[in-house]
């Protein structure tokens, strides 16, 4: 997949389709963009679950914060991805390992790591990368 453009049914596609969204990087500071973002596709009706090993236990706008993708106890249909792309790859690889798979990787603004997207789509998993959904979502649902 192109990875420099993405068409607005395929996004549109995505956002429609999903339901559960791990939000890797999750902070409980409001003033933290991935705090912005949980809240706004809380307020759209996805059930947001939080990740971040320093948060675990607590909570974050009154979800439970787990440390890692695996011990999130559902189904998880798309990890959102709110660490810098360095440490995307470690986030597909701790994917893959779920079960079921996730449908969908999303990572944010700047986020960006061919390898590791490859890696991810060469098991069925779509894969955007330098996007932010509470951007696409008003722009092409609401």
């Amino acid at each position: 997949m192109n990875h420099d453009a993405y068409t607005d049914d395929y996004l549109a596609g995505i956002l429609q389709s999903v339901k559960t969204i791990a939000l890797t990087g999750a902070s409980p500071n409001p003033a933290r963009p991935s705090n912005g973002v949980m809240g706004y596709l809380l307020s759209r009706g996805y059930e947001v679950i939080p990740v971040n090993p320093g948060q675990a236990g607590k909570q974050i706008q009154g979800r439970t914060v787990y440390a890692r993708l695996a011990d999130i106890p559902v189904p998880i249909d798309m990890v959102d991805v709110f660490r810098a792309s360095e440490y995307l790859g470690a986030v597909v690889e701790e994917a893959l390992a779920l079960r079921p798979l996730p449908k969908i990787i999303w990572s944010q603004l700047g986020v960006r790591d061919d390898a590791a997207a490859a890696k991810a789509e060469a098991v069925g998993i779509q894969v955007v990368m330098n996007r932010c959904p509470a951007i696409e979502y008003p722009r092409l649902i609401a």
